[in-house]
């Protein structure tokens, strides 16, 4: 199969995940006791407007046929204002806004657990069953036991207030920037990206220091599942007999490691790597709403307090979209990894 059909494939693949995850959000909206037409409603009104307006929006139509109605307005691209976050925002309009400033904790804790995971998880499987690997296991096991919100709790105690107790530097707790500077132009909607290509240096320093902490805590919850599987992944594949001749060869032990077993080992851990992406977008509720980073995930809980449906839907539409896009592209480095997949 040429990688082009693989592609379209894959895609097709897509649309019933998606789906799935759309249709199960609007039927547990459709079975809140909330009536999703007070929200269009000015403060004092009768229940025969009321009623008009039910009508309207087709609330006492048939659940299949709201249900169509919708699935309509999704693929449009129609989805609506928001009216309780925003009063009457296009709800793209919101989601582009939000959506880069969760991305951009994600990526940063991607990149950093991927790297520090993947060396950690060597370095175990170098030495098994030594100080260094015992270490390594005991605390990424305490890694995948603590829950992010607790964590990032517990480094705003400790990396803030304590540390501004003891000294005269500290992490901020709260926000994205410093008070003092005004928010860079709306360019790609990453605050990092944004302040360099309007050339404040200050602000994107600022911007940094503020992610340091949300990061941090998403990056340690990370890394823990990334080191026990390429360490499992690095024992395995050392076991083989290939590794076995490299080494009566003569090839040096970092050689053994680097040339010939960690590219192999890789390639389960890629899967772990792409389904933590998932994850993380899940923990940047959890951390957003810790340190108050105003994102998507702080969009969402916001959103579900105040049943603003349309902004829920458009979030798990994006997060849907988001988890198997990283998933195509993990595809993508198995074959870059294993030549002999080929698609």
């Amino acid at each position: 199969m040429s990688l082009l059909k693989y592609f379209g494939k894959r895609l097709l693949q897509m649309i019933p995940v998606v789906l799935g995850a759309i249709t199960i959000t609007f039927l547990l909206s459709r079975l809140t006791d909330y009536n999703p037409a007070v929200a269009y409603m000015p403060q004092s009104f009768t229940s025969e407007q009321l009623y008009a307006m039910e009508e309207a929006l087709g609330l006492h139509d048939p659940l299949i046929v709201q249900y169509f109605i919708f699935l309509g307005q999704v693929f449009a691209g129609d989805w609506g204002n928001s009216l309780q976050i925003a009063e009457g925002m296009p709800v793209w309009d919101l989601i582009w806004l939000k959506f880069p400033r969760t991305m951009e904790i994600t990526i940063f804790a991607i990149i950093f657990s991927s790297i520090i995971g993947i060396k950690t998880g060597v370095i175990s499987a170098k030495h098994r069953n030594k100080v260094k690997d015992t270490v390594v296991r005991g605390v990424a096991l305490i890694g995948v036991s603590i829950p992010v919100f607790w964590l990032g709790i517990l480094m705003q105690f400790f990396l803030s207030y304590q540390l501004g107790e003891i000294s005269a530097f500290s992490f901020p707790t709260f926000g994205y920037k410093s008070a003092w500077y005004l928010d860079p132009p709306l360019i790609t909607g990453f605050r990092t990206i944004d302040s360099l290509m309007s050339g404040n240096l200050l602000l994107f320093f600022d911007y940094l220091y503020h992610l340091f902490l949300p990061v941090l805590a998403l990056t340690m919850i990370t890394i823990a599942g990334i080191t026990r599987q390429a360490r499992s992944s690095m024992l395995e594949v050392l076991e083989q007999d290939y590794i076995r001749t490299a080494r009566a060869k003569g090839c040096k032990e970092k050689d053994v490691i680097n040339k010939h077993a960690l590219k192999n080992a890789l390639i389960p851990t890629i899967t772990v790597i792409g389904l933590n992406v998932g994850g993380l977008l899940g923990g940047a509720v959890l951390t957003e709403t810790t340190f108050d980073l105003d994102g998507m995930g702080v969009l969402l809980i916001t959103a579900i307090r105040r049943f603003d449906f349309s902004v829920i839907y458009a979030c798990v539409f994006v997060i849907s979209i988001v988890f198997v896009v990283v998933n195509l592209l993990m595809d993508l480095i198995y074959s870059y990894l294993d030549p002999r997949i080929r698609y």
